[in-house]
């Protein structure tokens, strides 16, 4: 069977969701390059695009 590749790929990864702090993930689209802020704390969470200075979403750029 083939292995289907995956969209989003973990670029950091701090604590858990079982600490305070909470689990803090920064996802990368690989389609796009944008990355984004995921925060879970207990049963809630929320995600959220990274912004530069200038209001723009970072985007890393891909390998092709």
């Amino acid at each position: 069977m083939e292995k289907k590749e995956q969209r989003f790929a973990v670029t950091i990864k701090e604590g858990n969701s079982l600490k305070e702090s909470g689990l803090i993930q920064v996802i990368v689209d690989r389609k796009t390059g944008v990355n984004y802020l995921w925060v879970k704390s207990g049963y809630c969470g929320g995600l959220t695009p990274l912004l530069d200075a200038q209001g723009k979403p970072i985007v890393t750029k891909l390998d092709e």
